[in-house]
């Protein structure tokens, strides 16, 4: 479904350490807005949800509310530093534009909706 590079497992593990909480985890998310229409969340937390759909990933526990899944199958998520500091990067195959930051993104809204009405029609 999702894959973590291993310098994003690393700095989620530092993020976490932080915390006195041990049962934070990850939470991917996509929400309308952004520079291309949609952009990506990304939070620690300690809340599941009931539609949240949890995985395994390099040993973190990752979340994303079932309406998410969609946008975010076989994302990548990588972490790099450089002179300004370090940042998540998102590199998902589905988009079909990205803006610059790397954080915005659209998708294919045809190909999209197909894709709820199919879910949708399995959950009924």
């Amino acid at each position: 479904m999702i894959q973590l590079s291993p310098s994003a497992v690393r700095e989620v593990t530092r993020m976490k350490s932080k915390h006195q909480n041990p049962n934070l985890f990850l939470r991917l998310g996509v929400e309308r807005g952004g520079c291309s229409g949609l952009y990506y969340t990304l939070e620690l937390d300690d809340n599941l949800k009931p539609d949240d759909h949890v995985f395994n990933c390099s040993g973190l526990k990752v979340a994303i509310a079932a309406k998410c899944l969609n946008y975010i199958a076989n994302l990548t998520l990588d972490y790099s530093e450089d002179l300004m500091g370090g940042s998540f990067r998102f590199h998902n195959p589905q988009a079909t534009t990205k803006c610059s930051c790397g954080h915005s993104f659209s998708m294919p809204m045809d190909s999209f909706s197909e894709k709820i009405d199919k879910d949708t029609a399995k959950s009924v």
